[in-house]
């Protein structure tokens, strides 16, 4: 699956300086989405129209030959990856996670990418497992029992990570990794629909003090305005009514 160079040309020439976030509700975009509001950085937002196949579109391939959510147009290019357009963010913003050259780059670093590389990778695996191993139920089950088992080790592991006390995540001032494992917890009890009784945030309670202190936030007021969410998105999730668009 591929782009056109014709369907390429057209972004670069559509591209005005805009910061743009191709986003679907209540996918890895509301991360993105979360860091931008954070910032009161001034964006727009464009559906991909998870009903429709939009995500494997031409024009959205231009963006994103993955053809994964999110990805965000910039002044640099189009960019893809949630951990990659965080740290763009972060960098061009000097916010949200330390910069080059402090000496809780290092720290701040591994941890984002163990989160993108590892934790995010099995809640895929948890909640997409037919992708993997096709129609075989029992290999399904086998497949999001071992994601399951890997991601409850993961949060224990971030629930230790916040008791050592970082600045950059759990600290005075939010950080991008506060926002992309809030979201986490989120799916974590929310999808499958009907097949999370696996996960209970109270058995991580330095994690779901996180959640509450981070969902009364106006970033996620406006996030919840915007995808249709209820209030209490992370330590008490609901499943979301968007104004368009479909979720998870």
């Amino acid at each position: 699956m591929g782009t056109t160079n014709a369907a390429r040309a057209t972004y670069l020439c559509q591209m005005d300086g805009k910061l743009r976030l191709h986003y679907a509700p209540d996918n890895a975009s509301l991360i993105v989405r979360l860091a931008l509001e954070e910032l009161q950085l001034p964006y727009e937002t464009v559906l991909v129209d998870r009903a429709k196949d939009a995500q494997n579109s031409a024009s959205y391939l231009a963006i994103n030959p993955a053809g994964l959510i999110p990805a965000m147009e910039t002044p640099d290019g189009p960019l893809f990856e949630t951990a990659a357009i965080l740290l763009w963010v972060c960098e061009t913003q000097d916010a949200l996670g330390p910069q080059p050259g402090h000496p809780e780059r290092g720290a701040f670093l591994k941890w984002m990418f163990y989160v993108s590389n590892t934790a995010h990778t099995n809640l895929r695996l948890n909640f997409y497992a037919e992708k993997y191993v096709g129609s075989d139920r029992d290999k399904q089950v086998a497949l999001r029992k071992g994601a399951r088992q890997n991601l409850t080790r993961s949060f224990n592991l971030l629930d230790e990570l916040l008791r050592e006390g970082h600045d950059w995540f759990g600290g005075d001032h939010v950080g991008a990794l506060d926002l992309y494992i809030c979201a986490m917890l989120r799916w974590s009890a929310l999808y499958p629909q009907g097949d999370t009784q696996w996960f209970d945030l109270q058995a991580f309670p330095d994690l779901q003090g996180l959640a509450q202190r981070i969902e009364v936030r106006d970033s996620v007021l406006a996030l919840c305005k915007a995808e249709g969410m209820a209030p209490r998105p992370f330590s008490k999730p609901d499943y979301p009514n968007p104004p368009e668009g479909v979720a998870i």
